[in-house]
């Protein structure tokens, strides 16, 4: 249950300041820049302010989805100095006492190579003017956890913000879909209890690849192409019968490990092939919601997914709990993941963890980040 109105943390003279975060996102959406300011001291959150998003030119985005699934060489390099200066075009003048800088995925394994985000926040915070916190991704990793999700540390203090009593799920559909079961009774995110977490499987990303490939469409706008289409089953089917859904959580996926989900619509219509990848997207949270420790009391949908109608359909018909866009409780779906990296960076600079065993599978827990201060 949701108690009514917003509770704000209560403070104690042990505790740290309250800081001004700025949180950057670049999703692997490839849609722009994410920025919005909260106020908080790394546990509790007292306050949202200023959000500015800037979307990337076609040019950019050409750029950046031709450094997809590279490591090093010209296109990562290309990519990272358009992350950078396109950060830095937008955070400039939005005032905060600290960044925290999530650069731009190009590839993840964390069982092989690693993981990969590019920008760089050395030069964010000299261009800024303020300690930038950056690089969350890689100690976790190196510790043997995925690298990823990283927004439920983030997700467990906005359940205790909205006053909810009783575990939910916070499910974020951007290029990859990923969920957080959260039971805010549990007051230390990092305690066994608290939080599970991990990758549901594809959600934007094959659609928006298709779209774009077929009709140089960014994104299924209003879910309008989706509407007009039928699910072929078969190829759901098929899609489902991939292990990585049995597999128990924590883990996570990069944003090509299913790009063969284009094949198994390859000889749909336009219509009928973005319906079955919208299809599976939300087949793949309902498969993931059977790893949860309890059934929530509802799931709350973050990032563009939450935008289409033909998805949001789908998910409340899969689902046995209400299903709803984070603004029914007051929060902001196209800022959450910014807010978060805001979130994250207040903890790295108090020597908080970011991650757990059961958020990303890590060994024990870590604070990841790199902190680079201007000069």
């Amino acid at each position: 249950m949701i108690e009514a109105g917003h509770r704000a943390g209560k403070r104690n003279q042990t505790q740290a300041p309250v800081l001004r975060v700025l949180g950057a996102m670049s999703g692997t959406s490839l849609d722009g820049v994410d920025a919005a300011v909260i106020e908080t001291d790394g546990v509790d959150i007292f306050g949202f302010g200023q959000t500015a998003y800037q979307p990337y030119s076609d040019a950019q985005r050409a750029a950046l989805r031709a450094a997809l699934g590279h490591w090093s060489g010209a296109e990562v390099e290309t990519a990272a100095d358009i992350v950078t200066r396109a950060h830095i075009e937008v955070l400039s003048g939005m005032a905060c006492d600290l960044v925290g800088f999530h650069g731009q995925t190009l590839a993840h394994a964390p069982r092989a190579q690693g993981t990969l985000q590019v920008g760089d926040g050395a030069a964010l915070a000299q261009a800024l003017g303020v300690p930038v916190v950056w690089d969350f991704r890689s100690d976790d990793v190196q510790l043997g956890g995925e690298g990823a999700p990283l927004a439920p540390f983030f997700h467990h203090a906005c359940a205790r913000r909205i006053g909810a009593t009783g575990p939910l799920v916070f499910l974020n559909l951007g290029g990859v879909g990923n969920l957080t079961w959260v039971d805010p009774r549990v007051s230390d995110p990092a305690a066994p209890g608290a939080l599970l977490a991990f990758d549901t499987g594809p959600a934007n990303a094959p659609i928006n690849d298709l779209l774009h490939a077929r009709l140089g469409l960014p994104y299924d706008e209003g879910g309008l192409v989706a509407t007009g289409g039928t699910v072929e089953t078969g190829a759901l089917e098929l899609f489902l019968a991939e292990p990585y859904f049995a597999r128990i959580p924590p883990k996570s996926l990069d944003r090509n490990d299913f790009s063969e989900m284009i094949g198994l619509v390859g000889e749909l219509s336009d219509a009928d092939a973005t319906a079955t990848l919208t299809a599976m997207c939300a087949a793949a949270v309902a498969q993931g919601m059977e790893h949860c420790p309890s059934a929530p009391e509802m799931i709350l949908v973050t990032g563009g997914g939450r935008l289409n109608p033909v998805l949001m359909e789908m998910l409340r018909v899969a689902l046995d709990c209400p299903v709803d866009a984070v603004e029914a409780v007051g929060l902001d779906g196209d800022m959450l993941e910014a807010q978060a990296f805001a979130y994250l960076a207040a903890r790295v600079r108090r020597g908080l963890p970011t991650s757990c065993p059961t958020t990303t599978g890590v060994r024990a827990s870590v604070g990841g980040g790199v902190v680079s201060s201007p000069g």
